[in-house]
């Protein structure tokens, strides 16, 4: 690697927060000299060490140093780590966002694999030692060298650029599948990525072939350095590591094939086509699978180069850096946080499914105490019980350590007597979705815990503060409404009903926090904002069908959009029964916008749980004996037309939350929507897409965002 070469390139970020490489040499008993590389941004654990070009710059430049002192004899092997917490969390997201030509954005991809290049053509033997989060271009570096270890304690390591626009493009897409085989490589390269970008925890990338051994954290970095000096010193242990990457890389040409096939078919599923970087990805490793590595390395750069140029790459960096990223960590109208109360215990009224998920996560997280209450013994043995099983899932997929399973079962009990709340700091209801219902159990808690404990709700439609209204201290309710399935989900809905109190909001979202969700305040009004946002869609799509619109029709109408689930199919994902319920609450709550279907009804009425059904050929069809329960309209909708109409419907409802107050900003919207709904990124955010497609305009007579 030339540094010169790409002057021109850093000299254009002068701002760079630059992650420095630095380098000490160990000595390893019987194998000689290895020098150790840093990855360091000199900041604390809160500013993640990311690569932009200054950085790479400098690596390369260092990598150029050891390389000659390689030739020259005096080092055995080179390793490469990071500061506590992170090997390195990728390329620098918005310095590559602000790359203005595709040459510039040429000049970062060939720089990537220049600086990696070098790298693993050192000429010794190459480590790298993963202590933390390696994502993106971080866990390139480490698919780079030659051996990899991985603390137990490591998470966040991944392969997200699919989820972020673009392609592992500093040889993350040649050499993962060639490592763990193409059928896993792909599960991390495009199943995670676009499923609300899920990251791999150290024993997951160990067990997957990523990592060569897995050591604790303690003593991650001693045991690492031990581990490289077997590795060359002895010929068993390198034996050992080539015998287990045989096993794991092992695939044919039909298990390539079959394995880029079905991911085309999931990426179909889930963008739709609308967004290209999934699609290039799979373009690229199989144009790639006969190539050597300098070849796919020109067509990654071709296609990094091209996808840096896209509207949806700019749209997704808008959305991730300044929704994700900001918006999220300094949730808009919070009060201070000093106001927030410890919680030491807590307590969840119901022991079923939505309960169980809610305890595990408590549990987990918090580490306390957890206790669920029902009205039988046998409810509340079960939902125990489902902690439980979920436990030993988590243990049997290296996602939990046996220590923490061990505590995290010893945490969860149950009671069939609210007295078990007596002495819980927060307690949340799960129960059935029924105004009367949950103000009979918020009594019942109010009259056995103390005046300092938060009384919170997972209603997802109906007012909070009806619920508080008949306690003697509304002020301690809330809503705190999860999203399905709460582990999941990122996204926590904080409900400040007329009379909540700051100290219970701040407890709230202090709480959020903790549980490792994107919190957003939103005011008490009917189904909040994603479910609110969800119905009208869905409404306008359901109403299209009755009306006579073909159901293949109405249910592709919105694919241009590249939402994650058809229509129809979230329908059947959310209920149908729960679906109506919420229609019912947003029409009694605003009226005809929100359209009970008489069919959906229909369908409920009969024990149907889908509209669609699956013929012998595999394809999608409504059977006939759905059919001859329904009656139609005769007025049809083309896609276009249902796909205007459902955009207009949208920017009318947007625009009256707004007006509503339901939450501070457009940004909020977008980022529940992006969190709690799974809104394509590469579409920059619900706001933004209906301002771009002119609907803001004809609904509300200007745009949301006038930046």
């Amino acid at each position: 690697m030339i540094p010169a070469d790409y002057a021109d390139l850093a000299a254009k970020f002068p701002d760079e927060t630059v992650t420095h490489a630095y380098v000490r040499d160990v000595e390893l008993p019987g194998a000689g000299t290895l020098a150790l590389v840093t990855l360091d941004n000199d900041l604390d654990h809160r500013r993640p060490t990311t690569l932009g070009p200054n950085s790479l710059v400098e690596l390369g430049a260092l990598f150029e140093q050891l390389k000659a002192r390689t030739a020259a004899g005096s080092l055995a092997a080179v390793a490469v780590t990071g500061k506590p917490y992170y090997l390195a969390a990728g390329a620098d997201l918005s310095a590559v966002g602000r790359l203005a030509t595709e040459e510039d954005g040429r000049q970062m991809a060939r720089l990537g694999h220049d600086v990696y290049g070098t790298l693993s053509g050192l000429g010794v033997p190459t480590f790298a030692f993963i202590n933390g989060a390696a994502m993106g271009g971080g866990l390139e570096i480490a698919l780079a060298a030659d051996y990899r270890t991985v603390s137990v304690a490591a998470n966040g390591i991944s392969l997200p650029e699919a989820f972020l626009g673009l392609i592992p493009g500093w040889g993350g897409v040649y050499r993962l599948p060639r490592l763990i085989g193409p059928r896993n490589a792909l599960k991390v390269m495009i199943e995670n990525a676009l499923g609300n970008n899920r990251a791999l925890r150290g024993p997951e990338a160990y067990e997957l072939g990523i990592a060569d051994a897995c050591f604790e954290p303690a003593d991650f970095l001693e045991q690492s350095l031990a581990w490289a000096g077997r590795i060359l010193a002895e010929d068993a242990e390198r034996a050992t590591v080539a015998e287990r990457r045989a096993q794991k890389a092992a695939a044919s040409e039909d298990d390539w094939e079959q394995a880029i096939s079905a991911a085309r078919s999931f990426v179909g599923a889930r963008t739709g086509g609308a967004a290209p970087a999934p699609a290039k990805l799979l373009e690229v490793m199989a144009a790639g699978r006969g190539k050597t590595q300098a070849e796919s390395a020109a067509l990654e750069i071709d296609a990094l180069a091209a996808l840096m140029q896209t509207p949806q790459f700019r749209d997704t960096v808008h959305a991730f850096l300044e929704l994700v990223q900001k918006r999220a960590k300094r949730p808009a109208g919070a009060p201070d946080k000093a106001l927030a109360r410890p919680v030491a215990k807590v307590g969840i009224v119901g022991a079923g499914l939505m309960a169980s998920q809610l305890a595990l996560l408590f549990a987990r997280q918090l580490k306390v105490p957890v206790v669920m209450t029902d009205v039988d013994q046998a409810k509340v043995d079960k939902g125990v019980a489902y902690v439980r099983a979920e436990v030993d899932k988590l243990l049997a997929k290296n996602r939990l350590a046996p220590d923490a399973a061990n505590r995290t079962r010893s945490l969860v009990t149950g009671s069939v007597s609210k007295e078990a709340f007596a002495d819980a700091d927060f307690v949340i209801e799960a129960v059935f979705e029924d105004l009367a219902v949950k103000k009979q159990v918020f009594a019942e808690v109010e009259a056995v815990v103390s005046d300092d404990c938060v009384l919170a709700t997972n209603t997802s439609s109906l007012s909070v503060g009806a619920m508080a209204a008949d306690l003697l201290h509304p002020e301690r309710v809330v809503g705190f409404h999860f999203f399905n399935p709460v582990a999941a989900m990122p996204l926590l809905e904080i409900v400040r009903a007329p009379k909540t109190s700051d100290e219970v909001l701040a407890t709230a979202f202090s709480l959020g926090q903790a549980l490792k969700k994107t919190t957003v305040l939103v005011q008490d009004s009917a189904a909040f904002v994603v479910n609110r946002v969800l119905l009208r869609l869905l409404g306008e799509i359901t109403a299209a069908f009755d009306e006579g619109t073909p159901a293949e029709v109405a249910d592709n109408a919105l694919k241009p959009m590249g939402l994650p689930m058809t229509p129809f199919n979230l329908l059947a994902m959310v209920g149908l029964p729960v679906a109506q319920h919420v229609t019912e609450s947003l029409r009694a709550a605003f009226g005809d916008r929100f359209r009970v279907s008489a069919n959906l009804q229909r369908l409920i009425d009969a024990g149907v749980t889908s509209l669609w059904s699956t013929d012998e050929g595999g394809r999608q069809v409504v059977p006939a004996s759905t059919l001859a329960l329904l009656e139609f309209g005769g007025t049809p909708s083309t896609v276009e037309e249902l796909l205007r109409r459902t955009q207009d419907a949208l920017a009318e409802e947007v625009g009256l939350m707004l007006e509503e107050g339901v939450v501070q900003a457009p940004e909020d919207i977008d980022l529940c929507m992006i969190m709690g709904a799974g809104w394509p990124l590469h579409l920059g955010g619900i706001t933004p897409y209906l301002d771009r497609v002119g609907a803001a305009e004809r609904t509300t007579g200007r745009k949301f965002n006038q930046k």
